[in-house]
């Protein structure tokens, strides 16, 4: 598959480098790297919509944004891999938690260890809303329950879900690439209880799930709060992210209506992760 690298250079990067990650996802783009001042942004060749980019940039700029440099690369199928693996660095998450590459060469870790092959696929743990989920997970109980990891990207969710007890894990993802994706690292990681589906909210089993975790964005999630409700056992345990704090509200609203009880917030870098419990 080829991609298109986005690189924007903010002028001031810790007010908006979020704003910019959150509404090039809402167009398409699927992978980003932080490199202070410059935000890199990455998006299939078929999904580029330079209309669309530009309407973007100029709403973001009409809101006070300054973009200092913009450049745009087309990244041929044979290079755009290598070009994302050289700029994949390792996540320690809590001490507790490391997710790597295969190609790190790292001291020995005394925690868990998770290896992701950096394919473009969201979820590699640097994205804050990855990094919260993750942080959250390792505080909960996963042993012997059902899991569905929706929106799964990498498969690092649902990896860590059965590195922490579950007995089966359900990981759904929308794009066929990512879905091989998620195959693959499982392999590298010699997950055995791990099912990956290419599809989305109508290829939810029709199981009750303990613990579902979806990491999308508001949009996708507002949508399918109803399947996740119906997919839930009693007493589930729901964790949301890949939004922003403002945006949180409105998520908790929409999770009440079809049963699903607030129980906490957390927060990093004006993103946000909430846990719910299944009340009804």
């Amino acid at each position: 598959m080829n991609y298109y690298e986005l690189q924007l250079s903010l002028t001031d990067f810790d007010a908006w480098h979020d704003i910019f990650v959150a509404y090039l996802a809402e167009i398409g783009y699927e992978s980003f790297v932080e490199e202070t001042p410059f935000l890199k942004a990455y998006i299939p060749e078929q999904m580029y919509d330079g209309q669309q980019l530009q309407v973007l940039l100029n709403e973001l700029q009409a809101k006070g944004a300054q973009i200092s440099r913009f450049d745009l690369q087309f990244l041929a199928q044979q290079n755009w891999n290598a070009t994302w693996e050289a700029q994949f660095e390792p996540v320690l998450i809590s001490d507790q938690l490391r997710i790597v590459a295969p190609f790190h060469d790292l001291p020995t870790f005394n925690g868990l260890e998770i290896k992701i092959l950096p394919k473009m696929s969201f979820g590699t743990g640097h994205h804050q809303t990855t990094h919260l989920i993750c942080q959250l997970m390792l505080s909960m109980d996963f042993q012997e329950k059902t899991v569905l990891d929706m929106g799964s990207g990498t498969g690092v969710l649902a990896i860590l879900a059965e590195r922490l007890g579950a007995a089966h894990i359900v990981a759904i993802e929308i794009e066929e690439w990512s879905a091989e994706n998620i195959l693959e690292n499982v392999a590298l990681n010699g997950s055995q209880r791990i099912t990956a589906i290419h599809g989305g909210a109508p290829d939810i089993p029709s199981q009750g799930f303990d613990i579902i975790l979806a990491n999308i964005n508001k949009n996708v999630l507002l949508d399918q709060l109803p399947q996740y409700s119906a997919a839930s056992a009693p007493g589930a345990v729901l964790l949301l992210s890949g939004f922003f704090v403002t945006d949180a509200p409105d998520l908790v609203a929409a999770a009440a209506a079809v049963g699903f009880q607030w129980v906490r917030t957390e927060t990093r870098d004006n993103w946000a992760v909430v846990l719910f419990n299944k009340t009804a």
